[in-house]
């Protein structure tokens, strides 16, 4: 999964043009909204395109969208659980 986390970090940054940040500068456990990373609603939903695109995966509600969100590392294990469904 350590790969899946930094082509994340890669594409958060380059997404959500965080050009002042490196993948190296994004702890995998830290809170992705609000407090560590400081992203907001319209970041979440530029990373919901995102996870559309790039690996067929979606979020059906916005109680998914929370865990799913919660860190990098959330994010990359709803990716592998889920892009095999699609």
């Amino acid at each position: 999964m350590e790969p899946l986390i930094d082509t994340l970090k890669r594409q958060i940054i380059e997404v959500l043009k965080l050009s002042d940040l490196k993948p190296e500068d994004i702890d995998a456990d830290a809170p992705l909204i609000g407090a560590g990373l400081g992203l907001d609603s319209i970041d979440s939903l530029e990373l919901i395109v995102l996870l559309e695109k790039e690996y067929g995966v979606t979020v059906p509600d916005a109680n998914t969208g929370r865990q799913v969100f919660a860190s990098v590392r959330s994010l990359a294990s709803y990716i592998e659980e889920n892009r095999s469904k699609g």
